[in-house]
């Protein structure tokens, strides 16, 4: 299993390929996503609160995935059935492009070519955000197990909407949270989880 940077999210057509703006490569944000779970990992004494400041760190695709696996030994495999099922999405995409009414065979002839042109290209962003939501998956399954009360991180745009999906997955497991912005001289981005 392979992740590394793919690109913005692209917009495929019979008139060309081209990128939406926004739409990040999930890769952008797994070395900060890592970071936050390697942070609240840890023993801890029940009915505390814990607030984590955390760095930066420059982690490589190989240190990302290692970490994972420490979590879940299985993600490869778990991911490798989730990419055939992409798979299958993406044949059957083409399959519907050969059969479209409203298209003529040369602008089926183009999509088709540019649908196969980024397949590896859109393969790769899907790895890399299987592999995200797995991470932020896991990182909900430790704020449940240790009953993490609030994770503070460096205000950035990463950190902020990591800490939105965290939030999200939170509440998919009736778990309120808040996400917040504070500053006592330096900014800085908080989630405070309602869990008792």
């Amino acid at each position: 299993m392979k992740i590394e940077y793919a690109g913005l999210k692209p917009i495929i057509s019979e008139h060309g390929i081209s990128f939406k703006d926004g739409k990040e490569d999930k890769f952008k944000y797994l070395k900060y996503a890592i970071d936050i779970l390697i942070a609240i990992n840890h023993e801890y004494n029940q009915k505390q609160k814990y607030s984590h400041n955390l760095q930066e760190k420059r982690l490589n695709p190989n240190e990302i995935l290692n970490t994972l696996k420490k979590f879940h030994p299985e993600i490869e495999d778990t991911m490798e059935k989730e990419i055939s099922s992409y798979i299958l999405y993406l044949d059957n995409e083409e399959d519907e492009v050969k059969n479209r009414v409203n298209l003529n065979e040369v602008e089926k002839d183009v999509y088709l070519n540019n649908l196969v042109l980024m397949r590896e290209y859109r393969m790769q962003r899907k790895k890399n955000k299987i592999f995200y939501m797995h991470c932020i998956d896991t990182i909900v399954e430790t704020i449940i197990k240790n009953k993490i009360k609030e994770i503070d991180t460096p205000f950035s745009e990463r950190f902020w909407h990591i800490l939105q999906t965290i939030e999200g997955h939170l509440s998919s497991k009736k778990i309120s949270s808040t996400l917040k912005t504070i500053n006592n001289g330096t900014l800085k981005a908080q989630l405070d989880v309602n869990i008792y």
